[in-house]
């Protein structure tokens, strides 16, 4: 289970700036697509690592989704 700490987590990720985290997006959805390259290829050694970066990509985005519902205005909200 030493696996376990390749990825921040979301409180780790909470930390970051907005800029960071769109960089952190950025480079997460790169690396994901390329491991499913791979994958395709027969090349990836580690297929659970697919598993473990599509739900990466989704942390950060969803830490982004909660600034930005955070910081823009509350429409709906009291």
């Amino acid at each position: 289970m030493a696996r376990k700490k390749d990825f921040p987590t979301a409180e780790e990720l909470r930390g970051l700036s907005d800029e960071e985290l769109v960089a952190t997006l950025a480079r997460t959805r790169k690396e994901h697509m390329q491991s499913r390259f791979k994958h395709a290829l027969a090349q990836l050694e580690r297929t659970s690592q697919l598993k473990a970066m599509r739900r990466q990509v989704a942390r950060v985005a969803t830490v982004l989704a909660e600034r930005r519902a955070g910081s823009g205005g509350g429409a709906g909200q009291q």
